[in-house]
Order: structure tokens, then C-alpha cells, then sequence
């Protein structure tokens, strides 16, 4: 009689571990891998395999192979004569991939543009990414002479910005607590200031249907923000801003709040989406 196979007896117990052992390496490499492009892509300069592990905490005999397969596969730029490393345009393919895709970008543009021509204002719409806002359309007015430096990948605050504000304020309880959370894990001692100023602005959002902030983020910037969700429950916030002068905060509440609020509705309707709700409009309110 012939011996059964190992697959008729059962997989070896070691062998299954020695599976998962070696899924979970590979997961934990594709973890580290990211997380070095994303502190490559965050930096003001290229950097080096050491100041890499001491932004992340990656050992530097990883961080070096980590480069070098990022570097190989085409995503780093090791510069000549130099330790140091920039990401290369390969990363573009990714980025471009996702806002070809990114179907309400393209239908919510037209009322972005006379949104930003209607009030002289820089227009940004946004979605958060971990514990920020990310731009995904960036639009300038014909008409302004000063205008927002950012640009599509910008990331801004979430919660010292409009933007950031109004986007909790799109959220369910539940779902803001668990961010709030993350938020104050990542703040440390200056939460108690911040998560202050959060909720009033949050009272502030519930009640008027858009958040404020002047001068919070960065000095002499007012801005102007309102969220909303998406068809498939995916939330979205439009951001209108520009220097103090221009737009101080008694104008964009007369002004620049019935144009935000009315380029909300039409994307909404033009998406299938909902906007935020004010505070009088939601059940017993």
C-alpha cells in the first residue's frame, strides 16, 4: 500500500507557519517600503538612508535595502555622487492613475471654476488621507492678483483648516471620534488647545452649514469650507480662501457662503450626492 502524500495526511504544521511567517515579512516590507516614499515625497530636500530610519524608525540596514529595491523598481532617484534620494516621475503613473479615475473631479470642475470666479478666490476641493486634507483640483481665478500656492498633492491641516473642519463635519459620530482620536494621539500636549477650537468650530459648522478659519493655519490666510458625501458614502470637502485683506471673515460669511453652499448643492446634484446637513435641518434640530 502506498504512503499517503503529505497533502492526503495534512500540511506539515511547521510549514504553515513558516507560510504566514513569510506573508507577514512581505506585508511588513510593503508597509516599510511605503512608508519610506511617503517620508521621501513629505521631505523639503532629498534624503539620506540615515535620516530616513530617523524619520521612521525603520533600522538602517532596512532602510538601505528598502531604497535600493525602490530604486531598482524605478520609484527613487539616487543622485549622483550623493547618499541621498528623491522619488522619480514613476510615481506620477500612480497619481495620474488615480485622478483618471476619479470621476467626480472631472464632473464637479465646472462649478469649482465659477465658484473661484465668482468670488476672486482660490478654490480647492479635497479628501482626506490618514490624518490630513489632500487637494484633488486646485483652481485659480482670472480675476485675483493674489492666489493659494497650493497645488494638487497639497496637504492641509485638519484641524486648524476650513477644510479639515467642514470634513469632520461631514462624518457620523462614530467615525469622527475615531479620527479625533488619531488626531490627538498625533498632538501630544497641544491637543487641549486644539480639540477646543475644533469643537467650537464644529458647533459652528452644524449650525451655519460651513466652517471657518482666519489667520489659524498660516498667518493673514482666511478661508471658507463646506463637505459633503459622495454616491457611495465617500466624503468630499470644497475649500475657498485667499489672503486676509481680500476676504476677511464678516465678507465671507455675506458673500463667499451663499456661493460656497450653492457650488456644493449643484455637485451634489450632479453627482448624486448629499451635502452637509445644518444643524436646524437634521432630525430634532
Amino acid at each position: 500500500m502506498n504512503e499517503p502524500t503529505s497533502s492526503a495526511r495534512g500540511a506539515d504544521p511547521r510549514e504553515q507557519q513558516k507560510e504566514k511567517d513569510g506573508a507577514s515579512d512581505e506585508v511588513t516590507a510593503l508597509a516599510r517600503g511605503l512608508t519610506v516614499l511617503r517620508r521621501v515625497a513629505a521631505a523639503a530636500a532629498p534624503l539620506s538612508n540615515r535620516e530616513i530610519t530617523e524619520l521612521t524608525g525603520i533600522p538602517k540596514p532596512t532602510v538601505s535595502r528598502i531604497t535600493s529595491t525602490l530604486v531598482n523598481a524605478g520609484f527613487l532617484f539616487r543622485l549622483p555622487d550623493s547618499e541621498r534620494f528623491v522619488l522619480t516621475a514613476a510615481v506620477l503613473e500612480l497619481s495620474n492613475g488615480f485622478l483618471r479615475n476619479f470621476d467626480i473631479r472631472a464632473r464637479s470642475r465646472p462649478f469649482l471654476i465659477e465658484l473661484a470666479e465668482r468670488t476672486s478666490l482660490s478654490v480647492h476641493l479635497a479628501v482626506r488621507d490618514r490624518l490630513d486634507m489632500v487637494v484633488i483640483d486646485a483652481i485659480r481665478p482670472r480675476s485675483a492678483v493674489l492666489v493659494s500656492r497650493l497645488e494638487v498633492g497639497s496637504r492641509m491641516d485638519m484641524c486648524r483648516t476650513a477644510v479639515g473642519r467642514a470634513y469632520l463635519g461631514a462624518l457620523e459620530a462614530p467615525e469622527r471620534q475615531q479620527l479625533l482620536a488619531g488626531l490627538q494621539s498625533a498632538a501630544g500636549h497641544d491637543w487641549g488647545h486644539i480639540i477646543a477650537r475644533v469643537k467650537e468650530s464644529l458647533d459652528e459648522t452644524r449650525t451655519l452649514g460651513f466652517a471657518i478659519a482666519t489667520g489659524e493655519w498660516y498667518d493673514g490666510l482666511n478661508a471658507i469650507a463646506a463637505g459633503f458625501t459622495g454616491p457611495s458614502g465617500e466624503r468630499y470637502a470644497v475649500n475657498c480662501g485667499g489672503a486676509a485683506h481680500q476676504c476677511p471673515r464678516d465678507w465671507l460669511v455675506s458673500d463667499a457662503a451663499p456661493a460656497l453652499l450653492e457650488c456644493i448643492a449643484k455637485i451634489v446634484r450632479e453627482i448624486g450626492g448629499t451635502p452637509a446637513q445644518r444643524l436646524q435641518e437634521r432630525p430634532g434640530g
